[in-house]
């Protein structure tokens, strides 16, 4: 079938193109207010962008703290959420006052950072510390509803040494979290190479 993706089928009972555009790496974002209070949340449209310099960005619809909190800031982290710390990482995706502190919500540890104020996620087996670079207003078919996009450099990167294998990360040990459509998730358990052409 074809069908108007931003149309309300009658032969869908919900939209299926985040289930179709999947997996998507999971942009769990750790911020801090101006007031010092300390932000995450999970953005389910974020990814590496370059690598020379390494760059990423993050997408959100309305301006939520995260959002705001890294922009006026200019910096934040972006935790790797691994399949023990799916409970964690749900708990942050609710709304919740600005004033409110998502690690204390949700039971976790904060750990400083290198290169920005902004704290990592104690417990998760990687972090990017990033520097905001670029904010892009994206147009919106919702009234009143802003869709942003936040582009940044990874200005330091932590990675848990027990996940370190012959000098490489062990990307199917770290059982990373991946989101889907609905309320769907995955998780990497399966890793195959290929070898590009010549």
């Amino acid at each position: 079938m074809f069908f108007d993706p931003n149309r309300k089928s009658p032969a869908l009972a919900y939209n299926p193109i985040k289930a179709i555009v999947a997996p998507r790496p999971i942009g769990w974002i750790s911020t801090v207010s101006a007031t010092g209070v300390a932000n995450l949340a999970p953005y389910s449209f974020f990814n590496l962008i370059a690598d020379a310099p390494f760059m990423v960005m993050f997408a959100t619809s309305g301006h939520k703290d995260s959002f705001f909190n890294a922009v006026s800031s200019g910096e934040f982290v972006w935790n790797l959420v691994s399949h023990n710390l799916a409970d964690a990482m749900n708990r942050t995706a609710g709304t919740v006052e600005a004033q409110v502190d998502e690690f204390e919500l949700a039971g976790l540890t904060k750990a400083e950072s290198q290169t920005v104020s902004a704290p990592r996620v104690a417990e998760a087996l990687a972090a990017l510390e990033c520097r905001v670079d670029q904010f892009i207003p994206l147009k919106s078919s919702i009234e009143n509803r802003y869709n942003s996009m936040v582009i940044a450099t990874v200005t330091c990167a932590y990675v848990d040494d027990s996940m370190l294998k012959d000098g490489m990360f062990d990307t199917k040990n770290a059982q990373i979290l991946a989101r889907l459509g609905y309320q769907d998730y995955t998780m990497v358990d399966r890793v195959f190479p290929l070898q590009r052409p010549e």
